[in-house]
């Protein structure tokens, strides 16, 4: 490293020395740092309950999915999401023998919703369905 001094014998430095003000800047940090407070980073998870007093969801021998008209999907008579719907189809497929699944949308509902169900059925792998209550669509003239 170069020192520069003045030009010549007895003219004074043109140049800032900045040791200095590194030193403070750096004091300055570390207090900064050390005075902030210890962030937590927390998550709130709900996980799920184990509970032994459930029954479990799948019958072993037949399940039943509905859809009313405003969309609502259920399994065996209870409300259920998608992913939920996909668990319990899994788990349906996995039995032996496998259960049949029922299948009975209302009259009403939209046709989205019920396609959408299909898939999922079909993606699930489900080989015994079955659509009940057929005879509600039929129209009489």
């Amino acid at each position: 490293m170069a020192m520069s001094t003045g030009g010549a014998e007895g003219e004074p430095m043109m140049e800032m020395n900045t040791t200095p003000l590194i030193d403070v800047m750096l004091v300055l940090l570390i207090m900064f740092i050390i005075t902030l407070p210890v962030q937590t980073h927390a998550v709130k998870v709900d996980l799920p309950q184990n509970s032994q007093n459930n029954p479990n969801p799948v019958d072993s021998q037949k399940n039943k999915i509905t859809i009313d008209a405003a969309g609502l999907v259920a399994w065996n008579g209870s409300p259920v999401d998608e992913v939920t719907l996909r668990q319990y189809l899994d788990a349906s497929a996995a039995l032996n023998p496998e259960p049949e699944l029922h299948f009975q949308p209302a009259p009403d509902a939209r046709y989205e919703k019920v396609d959408s169900i299909l898939a999922i059925i079909k993606r699930s792998g489900v080989t015994k369905l079955g659509f009940i209550g057929n005879e509600q669509y039929r129209n009489d003239f």
